[in-house]
């Protein structure tokens, strides 16, 4: 894991320093008055000037950094510009190359998994974020994989379609937008049988459900799915739970709002079956470790 600014420390500074240096030196300035300017020791100076410390040859070749070494080098050596000035000068041209452009590039070769994310990725100091959402998502993901892991009984409760784990981004409007386990959560051999890592959009069943629920006014962001049997559904009312029985033969949209207008707060669905159909239950939560709790609960 490398961050952002790991990269402006070892990759930018060094560069942008040392060609400020120079061009300080290049208008006769001490190698004391230089260090001042800068913050640094005359030492560093030295080795600046002297070509002894190692630059980043696309920052070098970069014209917006040359015109801005020139153009902080002109006003320091002339007293037009403070050093807080030229600071903020500096901080400014460093948060543009962040975000989508050289400092982003440079990032992105170091952590490759945010390419991803698109250009949503140069947003990564953005709490409001797609990728900070999208991984918070996948580690809760994460948190209720293992809570079923670590549940004995659980593989009795898997249908014969498999069980999926599934919890959405906040702004939800597709299957994209829904994290599942890949290949369903599989009964082998009375082991809970996790296939892949968490990812978005390889759900197709048990995110239809839940965003068919979110179009119907419910506010849950996760669903576990797991066998029908009246008495599943009868111990999660008794545990609490509100269900609500729909058409599977229908459109899952469609079944499942109409469902949801007669029974708001319900947070289990079920569907009996139909020609082809599996019965399934579908425990509804706001995150998906509360899914599998309520199922653990069983």
């Amino acid at each position: 894991m490398k961050f952002v600014e790991e990269v402006v420390v070892d990759e930018f500074l060094p560069t942008f320093r040392s060609m400020l240096a120079e061009a300080l030196r290049e208008r006769d300035l001490t190698q004391s008055e230089v260090a001042e300017l800068l913050g640094i020791s005359q030492s560093a100076v030295s080795k600046y000037v002297h070509g002894e410390v190692e630059r980043n040859e696309r920052l070098l070749a970069d014209r917006r950094m040359d015109e801005l070494v020139e153009r902080l080098a002109e006003g320091l050596a002339s007293g037009e510009m403070s050093p807080v000035q030229a600071l903020v000068e500096a901080e400014v041209f460093v948060r543009r190359l962040e975000r989508g452009d050289l400092l982003a590039q440079l990032h992105e070769e170091e952590m490759p998994g945010l390419a991803e994310y698109g250009d949503d990725r140069f947003a990564i100091h953005d709490p409001d974020s797609t990728v900070r959402a999208a991984e918070q998502v996948l580690a809760s993901l994460r948190r209720g994989v293992r809570i079923l892991e670590n549940t004995d009984d659980f593989p009795e409760l898997v249908p014969a379609v498999g069980s999926n784990l599934v919890e959405c981004l906040p702004d939800a409007d597709g299957i994209e937008d829904v994290a599942a386990v890949p290949g369903r959560i599989l009964d082998l051999e009375g082991t809970t049988a996790i296939p892949a890592d968490p990812e978005f959009g390889v759900s197709e069943h048990v995110a239809s459900v839940l965003l068919a629920a979110r179009a119907g006014g419910s506010d849950a962001r996760a669903a576990l799915n797991v066998r029908y049997d009246p008495a599943i559904v009868e111990a999660l009312e008794a545990a609490g739970y509100t269900a609500v029985e729909f058409d599977a033969e229908r459109d899952p949209t469609d079944a499942v709002a109409d469902a949801l207008a007669e029974s708001p707060d319900a947070d289990v669905l079920y569907q009996t079956g139909g020609f082809g159909v599996e019965p399934i239950v579908y425990v509804l939560a706001a995150e998906a470790p509360a899914a599998a709790r309520a199922v653990r609960e069983l």
